[in-house]
């Protein structure tokens, strides 16, 4: 037991005590220049492709200011590329199923800062900071038999 360690100075002179490297992230491109990423919300998946151009948003093969009518859902789609200063750079071509729209205004959200990070692997410590690459995993808890919804409970009558 020499080789006990008490404090944390000793911890540095330990044999083998080498710090991990930081991860290096690569950029992923596909045959035709473009980034690839799934985006996931609730029942919502969304496969997003990524590429150099002019802005243009299409989302189910309509523009996406067509397919998600609200202003908060359209503010939401451009929240990653705002705040990676990208706005006007890229076009995305989006295909998303299942959910609601909230859920699949996510899903895209977070499809495209997934294929950002693809595309310009130095964005990643700003999308990260600002939580768009963390997966929302909150879905719909199901119902349970004997309840009329997933907690609630038929009405108690004494009599």
């Amino acid at each position: 037991m020499a080789n006990e360690t008490k404090t944390f100075a000793d911890l540095g002179t330990v044999k083998g005590a080498t710090p991990a490297p930081a991860p290096v992230y690569v950029q992923k491109l596909d045959k035709l220049g473009r980034a690839y990423a799934t985006g996931k919300r609730k029942n919502a998946v969304a496969r997003v492709w990524l590429k150099r151009g002019n802005g243009r948003i299409t989302v189910n093969a309509k523009d996406f200011d067509k397919y998600f009518a609200r202003p908060v859902l359209q503010m939401l789609l451009k929240q990653p590329l705002t705040t990676a200063n990208r706005a006007d750079q890229y076009d995305i071509n989006v295909t998303v199923i299942g959910g609601g729209l909230s859920g699949q205004a996510g899903a895209v959200r977070h499809g495209i800062s997934k294929a950002l990070t693809y595309f310009e692997p130095e964005l990643r410590p700003v999308l990260k900071k600002g939580g768009f690459l963390t997966r929302d995993s909150r879905v719909v808890e199901r119902k349970k038999y004997g309840r009329m919804k997933a907690r609630r409970s038929f009405q108690f009558s004494k009599r």
